[in-house]
C-alpha cells in the first residue's frame, strides 16, 4: 500500500523542525508542527533552545540550502541586520595552532545569531498555507497499528490524539524515539559516544569598527596540549558573540575579569586583543557539553513504518564548528528526496542518506576532539593516521590557499572528508614539510593578516 500524502506530523520546531516541515509542506496536503514551548514572535532566546544563547553561525553548505527553500533568504537576512560573511577571508581561522590561509572564496555564509536566524526561518514556514502550529504541546507517545509495524500518529499530553501518514521526531538531543522503539518491541539504535568533557561560556561584546581590522571573527580550536579554544563571531545589532570552551576542567569563568584572562591563554590572541578593550554587553552564561552523540538509526535491521529522525536525535557533535544548522539544512533535503520516492523501505533510504550527511561534520569535529589524548572513543590506526594528516594539512593552509579552500570545502560541508587526501593536496602537505621541515611551528605573532584575494 502507498502512503498517502493526506497528513505528516513534524515533533519539534527548532531548526530541524522548522526545515523538515518546509520540505514536507511540498508532498503534503497538510503539515502539523508540534511544538512544547511557547515560541517567541522575534529573535529572542527561548527554554527549549538553550544553546541559543551560545555563538552560532551558518556555514556556506546550510546558507545555500536555506536560499534555495526559502527564495530572497539571504537578502531578506541582510536587510534585517544579518551580515553576509566570506567564511575563508573575513576570518581568522586557527586550527591545529596554525593561522589558515585567507583567500576569497565562494564559501558565503551568514554571521548572525541562532534566535535571529531562527526567527527569520519560522516565520516563513508559520506562512505556509497548509502548515497548522501547535505550540505549548507535549508529545506523550506514539499510536501504531495492532501488528506495531507502523506509526500512526501521536498522543499529546493534553490526552489528544492526531493520526497522520508520516511522523517525523525532531525533538533534538534529548529524542525519546530510542525508548518509544525499545517499548515497541524493536532494538534501540545503537550509540557512538565521544566523551569530550566539554564546557563553554559565552558573553556579548560591542563591536567597533575596527576591530579585528574589519573582519567578522576568529575561530580558535583548542590543541591536544592546551585543550582550550573559542570562537568569535559578529552578530547583529553591532555585537560580538564570543564563547570560550575548553575540555576536561579547562572551563572559562562567567565573570568579566577571568572571561578576558582565559581568552589571553588561548593558541592565539585575536579574541583577547578585542575583548580586553570592548565595552560588555550583559551577563554570561554557561553550558556542559559531555559528549559528542551519534545514533546510528542505519543500521537497524527493522523500524516502524511512516516515522523518522532527523537533526539532533541523530547526530549532535562537537559545537565549536558551528554545524548543526546547516546539518539540520542538508538533511531536509534527503528528507524529501526519500519521502518523494514513496514509502518502499523508506526509513532504510532515508537513514542511509542522513548518514552520509552526518559523516561529514562528525569526522571534522570527532577526528580533531580524537586528538586529545583524554577524549573517551574507540580509536583506530586509520584515524590515528587522518588526524595526523589533518594536523600536518592545517600547518601547510598557512602559506598555500588550495589546502586552505580545500579543508573549508569539507567544514563548510560542501564536499566529503575524504576530498582533503586527493593525492596533489596531499603532494602539496608533504611537499610543504619537507621545505618547512617537520614539526614546524607557527609564529602567529609574525604573521600579516591582511586580506588576500
Amino acid at each position: 500500500m502507498h502512503m498517502r500524502n493526506e497528513r505528516a506530523i513534524v515533533m519539534g520546531g527548532s531548526m530541524a523542525g522548522l526545515l523538515a516541515a518546509r520540505v514536507l509542506s511540498e508532498q503534503f496536503e497538510q503539515v502539523v508542527l508540534v511544538e512544547r514551548d511557547t515560541l517567541p514572535q522575534g529573535a529572542e532566546n527561548r527554554r527549549g533552545v538553550p544553546q541559543g544563547r551560545h555563538t552560532h553561525g551558518l556555514l556556506a553548505g546550510g546558507f545555500r540550502v536555506l536560499n534555495q527553500l526559502f527564495p530572497g533568504f539571504g537578502e531578506d537576512a541582510f536587510r534585517a541586520g544579518g551580515i553576509p560573511a566570506d567564511l575563508v577571508r573575513d576570518f581568522r581561522w586557527v586550527l591545529s595552532g596554525a593561522l589558515l590561509a585567507r583567500p576569497t572564496s565562494e564559501f558565503n555564509g551568514l554571521a548572525a545569531s541562532r534566535p535571529f536566524i531562527e526567527n527569520q526561518v519560522r516565520r516563513r514556514v508559520l506562512a505556509l498555507p497548509n502548515l497548522l502550529f501547535r505550540q505549548s504541546c507535549q508529545v506523550k507517545e506514539l499510536v501504531t497499528t495492532p501488528d506495531r509495524r507502523r506509526i500512526t500518529g501521536i498522543r499529546t499530553d493534553s490526552g489528544d490524539e492526531l493520526t497522520a501518514d508520516l511522523i517525523v521526531d525532531a525533538t533534538g538531543r534529548g529524542s525519546r524515539t530510542p525508548q518509544w522503539l525499545e517499548a515497541l518491541g524493536y532494538q534501540k539504535p545503537e550509540e557512538e559516544r565521544v566523551e569530550i568533557s566539554l564546557g563553554y561560556t559565552t558573553r556579548f561584546f560591542r563591536r567597533s569598527p575596527g576591530d579585528l581590522t574589519g573582519d567578522l571573527g576568529s575561530i580558535i580550536a583548542p590543541t591536544p596540549q592546551g585543550k582550550r579554544g573559542g570562537a568569535m563571531v559578529a552578530q547583529e545589532g553591532d555585537r560580538w558573540t564570543v564563547t570560550l570552551l575548553g575540555h576536561f576542567g579547562h572551563y572559562a569563568p562567567e565573570d568579566l575579569p577571568g572571561f578576558i584572562e582565559f581568552a589571553r591563554t588561548l593558541p592565539a590572541p585575536f579574541i583577547h586583543e578585542v575583548i580586553r578593550h570592548a565595552e560588555p554587553l550583559g551577563d554570561a552564561v554557561s553550558a556542559r557539553y559531555p559528549a559528542s552523540l551519534r545514533r546510528r538509526y542505519e543500521r537497524l535491521r527493522r523500524f516502524p513504518e511512516r516515522y523518522l529522525v532527523i537533526g539532533d536525535g541523530v547526530c549532535s557533535f562537537n559545537p565549536i564548528y558551528g554545524q548543526g544548522m546547516s546539518v539540520a539544512s542538508l538533511e531536509s533535503l534527503e528528507l524529501a528526496s526519500a519521502v518523494a520516492e514513496g514509502d518502499a523501505n523508506l526509513a532504510r533510504r532515508y537513514f542511509a542518506r542522513i548518514a552520509k550527511v552526518a559523516d561529514i561534520p562528525w569526522s571534522t569535529a570527532v577526528g580533531n576532539d580524537l586528538r586529545m589524548p583524554e577524549t573517551v572513543a574507540k580509536r583506530s590506526a586509520a584515524v590515528n593516521a587522518i588526524n595526523w594528516y589533518v594536523d600536518k594539512l592545517h600547518h601547510a593552509a598557512q602559506d598555500e590557499a588550495e589546502l586552505s579552500l580545500a579543508f573549508h570545502k569539507v567544514a563548510n560541508l560542501l564536499a566529503p572528508p575524504p576530498a582533503i587526501l586527493h593525492p596533489k593536496l596531499a603532494w602539496r602537505v608533504m611537499r610543504w614539510h619537507a621545505k618547512k621541515g617537520a614539526g614546524t611551528k607557527p609564529l602567529l605573532a609574525s604573521v600579516t593578516f591582511s586580506r588576500t584575494s
